[in-house]
C-alpha cells in the first residue's frame, strides 16, 4: 500500500481539484485504535480516546476539500457498554467535551451534526447536549456529519422492521408495498445516500455491526493506521485509492 508520505503535495491539490469527478460524497469511518495508541505509549486507555477527538477534527475539517457531503464516524456501538464503567463514563465525558466546545466552530464552517443510534439510555446530559448540537447546526449544508452513537446494525435493521410492522398492522400501508427504499425511510440514515467508501483504522478487517445495511455496495478500505494517528493525508489517501476503482453494483465490467 503506498505510504502517505507518497502522496505528494501536488497530488493532494489535484485530487481537491477533481473533488467533484467520481466522489465519494459520503464517508463512514470506523475509528479504531485509541486503546492501542495509549497502550504503546504506557498511557491510560481514555488518552488514547483524547488523541482520538484530535483526529476527529482533523478529518471533518478536511472532508469538504474532498468533495465528501457525508461523513459517518463510528464513535459508540452497542456492544461498547461492555466496557470497564469508568472507560464508558470517560468516553461520554469527552463526547460532551467535544460537542460544548466545537458545536459554535462547526456551525462556522457549514457542518450539520446528526447523531445516529438510540438515546433512550443514554446519560441525560449527553443527550441534552447533542440535541443542542443538532439544533444549532440544522441550517448548515456544507457537510452532514453523522456520529454514531449507542448505535448498533442489527438493532437499527430491527428497529426498522418493527417500525413497519406497527404501521401495516394498524392499516397505514401494506406489506406488499413495503420495498427496499420504504424500508431505508426507517433507519437513522434516511434521506442521505449511502456510504460510498467505508475506511477502518488499525488494521482490523470486519464491519462490528455498523451500517449493515446500508453498506452493502460500499467500497471497503483497510489501514493499518491507529485512528488518533488518522490524519486528512490518510483521507486523500482512502479517497485516492476509491477514486481508482469501479463501481459496477452487481454489473459487468465497463470497458469503454
Amino acid at each position: 500500500m503506498q505510504g502517505v508520505n507518497d502522496l505528494k503535495q501536488g497530488e493532494r491539490q489535484e485530487l481537491a481539484g477533481r473533488q467533484g469527478e467520481r466522489g465519494p460524497e459520503h464517508v463512514a469511518i470506523i475509528m479504531d485504535g485509541n486503546g492501542r495508541w495509549a497502550e504503546a505509549r504506557g498511557l491510560p486507555r481514555i488518552m488514547g480516546h483524547r488523541a482520538g477527538m484530535e483526529a476527529v477534527r482533523r478529518v471533518v475539517r478536511a472532508a469538504p476539500s474532498l468533495g465528501i457531503k457525508y461523513l459517518t464516524l463510528f464513535a459508540f456501538s452497542t456492544e461498547n457498554w461492555r466496557r470497564p464503567r469508568l472507560e464508558v463514563e470517560g468516553l461520554f465525558a469527552l463526547l460532551r467535551e467535544y460537542v460544548e466546545k466545537e458545536t459554535d466552530d462547526l456551525k462556522a464552517h457549514g457542518v450539520r451534526v446528526r447523531f445516529l443510534g438510540e438515546r433512550e439510555n443514554l446519560p441525560q446530559t449527553a443527550g441534552k447536549v447533542i440535541e443542542r448540537c443538532e439544533a444549532e447546526t440544522e441550517g448548515c449544508t456544507r457537510l452532514t456529519l453523522n456520529i454514531a452513537l449507542n448505535y448498533g446494525g442489527r438493532a437499527e435493521i430491527v428497529r426498522a422492521a418493527r417500525a413497519l410492522a406497527f404501521r401495516a398492522a394498524g392499516g397505514e400501508l401494506e406489506p406488499n408495498d413495503i420495498t427496499a427504499e420504504v424500508f431505508a425511510g426507517e433507519l437513522f440514515t434516511r434521506g442521505m445516500p449511502d456510504p460510498d467508501l467505508l475506511i477502518r483504522t488499525s488494521g482490523e478487517m470486519r464491519l462490528s455491526n455498523f451500517l449493515l445495511w446500508q453498506l452493502a455496495y460500499t467500497e471497503l478500505y483497510f489501514t493499518d493506521v491507529l485512528w488518533p494517528d488518522f490524519t486528512q493525508d490518510h483521507l486523500a489517501q482512502a479517497v485516492a485509492a476509491y477514486r481508482k476503482r469501479e463501481r459496477r453494483f452487481g454489473g459487468v465490467h465497463n470497458r469503454g
